[in-house]
């Protein structure tokens, strides 16, 4: 989700507000200056993507005002105050009632710079976690294979179209990708939907077994069948069978289910009546069947058969996009089982979502999630992103400085002066260190009477 932070700054001193705003925006900020509050107030909307910078002191309406009124239309929007020597106690007062910093005057342009950027990044978020919500409110509950890049728009265009379509499907994809939440939508949006969905899984059931269950058997069709039985094929007539992982299926059974899909008649183990069915097959595999060398165990005509359609799900690292969007449709799934309140997306848990490749693509992400939702995952944990690449020394020495310094704030509550002396170091040390790790002192602290 693109975001371009902008800025409202409000100074009624025209000298003041056009060097302002040339230094912000060298900064790369873009920039709405206005000579009131009341015009201000007139442009900011709640869904305003930016930070209100004000000064206190303007005639009509100051400041303090404008924060008010602001915050009554958006909690959420930060507002960083101008202050004179004589407004810092009135500056102090808007701190505890939610105003994002207050900057006194003569300020040097990095601190406010470095002030607008963190507050900037918190409004992002803000806004990111709006969006979201706003998507999967919007988005059909009945729709699992959830997100908004292009190549998933194009995957349940496709779906859609070959429910219909009443022809077999191989649906390609690798482990974790959601094979069977397509399997399971080819059905529900085919006119077989009042049929079973039956499926099996190829490869947890050994070679003893399998063809007992496709094809079902008489009693005494072999030792311990005291008992006729209903094959999965037989059972999913009218409706659709479903065969994940068929690259797993022995070569014996695989000659057998080549013949049911040209003949549409199933023989039940112990038995030579040929019996019709009107069947439908959807087969998953998570290699690519149509390379000879990633299936040399899987027959050659029998995925030619099943080939009248493939159906590919990529994997998502392929759409990191939809990664957001779909871990809070997790995490707010998971909270209302686990009767929890969800976390919020913060700067460092939008970093581990996009930074990590997800081997275990969407059902790693559920797990992960979960977790969340449970307070159990930890974002310092190194061993939950399985980097690829081990960090250097200085990266290592970077994040654990970056864990010190955030420990220290919540001990002290975000407290600037009981933090710098925890950490023994000098205040713009402190203040550098804040803007390179991309921590923001105001999310720890409980009473804002520290600036």
């Amino acid at each position: 989700m693109d975001f371009e932070p902008a800025i409202a700054f409000v100074d009624d001193d025209d000298d003041l507000r056009n060097a302002t705003r040339q230094t912000l925006e060298l900064a790369g900020f873009n920039v709405t200056p206005f000579t009131d509050a009341m015009s201000a107030l007139r442009f900011l909307t709640p869904d305003f993507p930016g930070v209100v910078v004000t000064d206190v002191r303007m005639p009509q309406m100051d400041g303090f005002e404008l924060f008010r009124r602001l915050r009554a239309v958006d909690p959420d929007l930060p507002v960083i105050l101008i202050t004179g020597h004589g407004d810092i106690e009135m500056a102090v007062e808007a701190m505890h009632q939610g105003a994002y910093d207050f900057i006194a005057k003569p300020y040097a342009a990095d601190r406010l710079v470095q002030s607008i950027g963190r507050a900037a990044e918190k409004r992002r978020l803000v806004i990111e976690n709006r969006q979201l919500r706003l998507a999967l409110e919007s988005s059909d509950e009945t729709l699992p294979l959830i997100g908004q890049t292009p190549v998933m728009q194009n995957l349940r265009k496709t779906l859609r179209h070959v429910a219909n379509a009443d022809v077999d499907v191989l649906i390609a994809g690798e482990t974790g990708t959601g094979k069977d939440v397509a399997a399971g939508l080819l059905h529900e949006w085919s006119r077989r939907k009042h049929g079973n969905f039956v499926a099996l899984n190829c490869g947890a059931l050994p070679d003893t077994v399998i063809e007992s269950e496709l094809f079902g058997h008489e009693a005494g069709a072999f030792t311990g069948a005291q008992k006729k039985r209903v094959g999965r094929i037989e059972f999913a007539s009218g409706g659709t069978l479903f065969l994940d992982e068929i690259e797993s299926m022995p070569l014996a059974t695989q000659v057998k289910l080549l013949r049911v899909l040209e003949t549409r008649e199933v023989t039940p183990l112990g038995m030579n009546e040929h019996r019709p069915v009107d069947l439908r097959v959807v087969a998953a595999a998570k290699v690519d069947l149509g390379s000879p060398e990633q299936r040399p165990n899987f027959r050659e005509d029998l995925f030619y058969r099943l080939n009248v359609v493939t159906v590919s799900i990529p994997p998502l690292r392929e759409r990191k996009d939809d990664i957001p969007l779909l871990f809070t449709h997790f995490l707010h799934r998971a909270a209302a089982r686990f009767k929890s309140e969800p976390p919020e997306m913060t700067a460092a848990l939008r970093s581990r979502l996009m930074d990590h490749d997800w081997p275990g693509n969407v059902r790693e992400l559920a797990h992960f999630a979960e977790r969340m939702a449970l307070g159990l995952q930890d974002l310092t944990d190194a061993k939950v992103s399985q980097p690829t690449n081990p960090m250097s020394l200085p990266e290592n020495m970077e994040l654990y400085e970056a864990k010190l310094i955030r420990e220290a704030l919540s001990a002290n509550h975000g407290d600037v002066r009981s933090t710098i002396e925890t950490l023994g170091i000098p205040r713009k040390t402190f203040y550098d260190k804040l803007q390179r790790h991309g921590i923001d002192r105001t999310d720890y602290v409980r009473s804002k009477s520290d600036a």
